[in-house]
């Protein structure tokens, strides 16, 4: 008979927990029942400061997190344990409801501290550690801007946690305050230097801080705001209150059961994760083992681990905690690994400190200056990849050289300084020897290795060692573009540039062999597209084009095209939507509103496309480019012409953008997004470019993506004048379509770039190749030679012979095409074929009909 396992607390452990125990029990000896208190399955809480502007959950929502697929394993979300009865092996929800367990697995994490001052209950006070927690934040913080436009949120806790909430509070609008009780920030990971140097970098950010004093107490203020008074003597108006002072074990259940809890907290365990009650184990946050608790991921994921693994017959004991973290804070690089405080003793310390370049870098050595024992490092944290794996190891040469911002000895650091045991990814517990078997057994992508050890799949910051670890082993990556061509995608971009060669027989004939196929012939296509202003249906390019392309719209799952126009940043006028209101009715239309503020007219054939681009042309409006790779969309707010909170003026912004790179053809679709503040309400984090106002001018976010594997935009330049920023989004584009593979996104191009976001601030900003003049007149070029692609097609007729279904009856309908209705809603059918469901319509809760 299966074994019931029943997992109290549904977070990243506990998720993790579940997938480990179900790898290792192919025979399903057990079923396992969650439990968890959230409404929301099992998310990344590390990036919970990503949900700010995006308001997007599904985006953090960790992989298979519902289980959909396996019988054996029941979700139970907004389920709260109230009571373990563990004679009779139950448990008790608030509902009322029994729960049966064979084995009892406590995942319950951690929850804020808050610390009892006098008035930390009440209004405009809040903690910031789950999902609902940011949104009564962002809710109260609109309410605190709409009293006073320049309301300022105090933030009790400068470490992690409490850097992350000011970032926040300046994201949603409010001016940071933050208080911490130590005298420097992130106590825990730094030491005192390269807390002075977070600090002057913080400050200059335009947050204030106030360091060593405590909160006396918080009032609420008859304006409806708070007072927060320091021991300083000092008193902060502010609009709200965020506690991010620590996090504290949940370990409430466990204590009411009877369970033997630690002196601070916590579920006290063995190594194996076993409580004092043996059919009950602890993971995570909660579990106190031998005594301590461990906050970070890593440690949380390597206790999941252990207990599957003692499940299921194995004998795994816990390996201890890597305490070493690396992170940006509002821009700031900040890395500490091994002992970092040097608390060891007889422990030494090299100190390598740049106040003018904004740098600091501490390597903790032992006594004899011969073993690495830890490293703090601060500003630049680019050496932290190889410097972690190392502790524990004699160091490799002078250690001032490995830290020293003259020298890149760090980077340079063969892996060969690493033992097989080493620690490489240390979220998931992968050695160098474990990857480097995985090399041996056929392993030849850094996406191969994430597959098959889970290396690099949580914090990302191990990823540079993959691909070092593929090249020192010898792996030769090839970067063809495809059999017919040995180079990649952008050395036949740069042979393009190089030679006055405009066909693809032309450059296959001269650089390829054979005769192309459907992956090289787009790709050039699309390369020559970029360099130049011909017609993409224009003598041989016609012959390259894929579908979409071929007849400049997007085909449909029944064999017709839609016809989206380009409304930049979303304005359009009056006369423009009955234009398109016409043309769906006068051709039996189903029209759409997409996510990028545009109307997408769905169900015209081939031959229809003429007519219909015909009277939008007639009316003012072109080709929006829907269906090609190049620049989609520029989404915008209504900025500070209609809203309130408004900083700049981003409709015209987003207007100008989409004007100026309309056409521009790129490795993959670009889309773009302007908002009028840090409200974000264009969503423009989540876009290949995003503008952000500000007071000063234009922040710029670059390689964000949406689909399948959505990435946050990472900030490239702030406070920026429009000219300035113009600038720089020409050459990032340029550069971007340049160098990238072959239907590669913003966001995995610049994972690949080496240097990451440093490097590519050094090309756009910095001019690092000397090529940004190039850039921007490339820019120039297409700017002033671009043309509406359907246009060209209406003035040619030639190009427009090739608008019909087929030869014999150009006139006549497509016959397998009818249409069928789903709830009203126009559908495609295509005859001969079963119809697809209606989807099925919930009715409203009565509490929001209507609403």
């Amino acid at each position: 008979m299966q074994r019931t396992v029943l997992v109290v607390g549904h977070g990243m452990v506990g998720h993790r927990f579940v997938q480990a125990l179900r790898t290792r029990d192919p025979e399903q000896r057990f079923r396992v029942v969650i439990a968890g208190e959230e409404s929301d399955p099992a998310y990344d809480r590390v990036a919970l400061s990503s949900y700010v502007g995006e308001w997007d959950r599904a985006a953090l929502a960790l992989p298979d997190n519902r289980f959909d697929d396996d019988s054996d394993v029941t979700l139970r979300v907004g389920t709260r344990v109230a009571a373990i009865d563990r004679q009779a092996r139950r448990v008790v929800t608030e509902d009322g409801e029994q729960l049966t367990y064979d084995t009892l697995v406590l995942a319950t994490g951690s929850s804020a501290f808050v610390p009892p001052v006098p008035g930390h209950a009440g209004p405009h006070r809040h903690v910031y550690r789950t999902l609902d927690d940011l949104d009564d934040l962002a809710a109260d913080a609109a309410a605190a801007l709409a009293r006073d436009s320049a309301a300022v949120g105090v933030v009790i806790g400068g470490g992690l946690l409490g850097l992350e909430a000011a970032n926040a509070l300046r994201q949603l609008g409010l001016t940071p305050h933050v208080v911490e009780y130590n005298p420097r920030l992130m106590p825990n990971q730094v030491d005192a230097g390269g807390g002075e140097h977070l600090a002057r970098m913080i400050g200059e950010l335009g947050i204030t801080l106030s360091l060593g004093v405590a909160t006396e107490s918080i009032e609420t203020r008859a304006d409806g705001g708070v007072r927060v008074a320091l021991s300083d003597g000092s008193t902060v108006d502010a609009g709200l209150v965020v506690f991010a002072a620590g996090v504290r074990p949940r370990d409430e259940l466990a204590r009411a059961a009877g369970l033997d809890v630690a002196e601070r907290g916590g579920v006290r365990t063995d190594g194996t994760g076993v409580t004092s009650d043996p059919s009950i184990y602890a993971i995570g946050e909660v579990a106190a083992i031998d005594g301590r608790c461990y906050g970070l991921v890593g440690p949380g994921y390597a206790t999941a681990e252990v207990v599957a693994d003692r499940l299921v017959g194995g004998d795994a004991t816990f390996p201890g905690a890597d305490l070493s973290t690396k992170l940006k804070l509002l821009g700031v690089e900040v890395a500490s690994f091994g002992d970092a405080l040097g608390t060891s003793p007889g422990a030494l310390s090299v100190v390598v400190s740049d106040p003018v370049g904004g740098t600091y870098a501490k390597l903790v050595l032992s006594d004899d200056a011969g073993v690495l024992l830890g490293g703090v490092l601060v500003g630049d944290a680019s050496a932290y990849g190889m410097l972690r794996p190392l502790v524990g190891a004699t160091v490799p040469g002078d250690p001032v050289s490995l830290i020293s911002p003259a020298s890149d000895s760090a980077g340079a650091l063969g892996l060969s300084a690493l033992g097989d045991d080493a620690q490489i990814c240390s979220c998931n517990d992968v050695s160098k020897g474990a990857l480097c078997a995985a090399v041996a057994d056929g392993a030849c992508t850094v996406a191969d290795l994430k597959k098959c050890t889970g290396a690099g799949t949580s914090c990302g910051s191990c990823v540079p060692l993959l691909s070092k670890i593929l090249d020192e082993s010898g792996v030769v990556q090839s970067r063809s573009l495809c059999e017919h061509f040995t180079q990649s995608r952008a050395e036949l971009f740069e042979l393009v540039l190089a030679s006055d060669v405009r066909t693809f027989s032309g450059l296959i004939g001269r650089f390829g062999t054979g005769t192309g196929c459907d992956i090289c012939k787009p790709t050039v296509a699309s390369i020559l597209a970029s360099t130049g202003s011909d017609h993409i249906l224009g003598g041989e390019q016609a012959t390259l084009q894929d579908t979409n392309d071929a007849f400049l719209a997007n085909i449909q799952r029944n064999g017709t095209y839609s016809v989206v126009p380009r409304v930049p940043g979303g304005d359009i006028t009056a006369e423009q939507l009955i234009l398109i209101g016409e043309i769906a009715r006068d051709f039996d239309l189903y029209t759409k509103i997409t996510g990028g503020q545009r109307i997408d007219l769905f169900g015209a054939r081939v031959e229809q496309l003429p007519l219909i681009w015909r009277r939008l042309v007639d009316g003012g409006m072109e080709s929006g480019q829907a269906y090609g790779k190049s620049l989609r969309t520029v989404k915008s707010c209504v900025g500070s012409d209609w809203c309130r909170y408004g900083q700049q003026d981003s409709v015209q912004l987003a207007v100008d953008l989409e004007l100026r790179y309309r056409g521009l053809r790129s490795p993959h679709k670009l889309k773009m997004g302007v908002s009028g503040c840090a409200r974000e309400c264009a969503e423009a984090r989540g876009k290949d470019v995003g503008v952000i106002a500000t007071e000063a001018g234009w922040n710029l976010y670059v390689c964000g993506n949406g689909g399948m594997t959505p990435k946050h935009a990472q900030l490239l330049a702030g406070d920026l004048d429009t000219a300035t920023l113009i600038r720089y989004i020409d050459r990032f584009l340029m550069y971007y379509i340049r160098t990238a593979d072959r239907l590669q996104r913003t966001a995995p191009w610049l994972d690949e770039l080496d240097g990451g976001l440093d490097r590519l601030r050094e090309v756009v900003v910095d001019d690092a190749l000397g090529l940004a003049a190039d850039f921007e007149a490339a820019m120039a070029r297409h700017v002033d030679s671009y043309s509406c692609e359907w246009k060209g097609v209406l003035d040619d007729p030639a190009k427009l012979a090739r608008f019909v279904s087929f030869v014999n009856a150009p006139e006549s309908p497509d016959p397998t095409v009818s249409f069928g209705e789903n709830h009203g809603r126009k559908v495609p059918v295509l005859l001969g074929q079963p119809t697809v469901a209606p989807r099925s319509v919930s009715p409203l809760p009565a509490t929001q009909n209507g609403a």
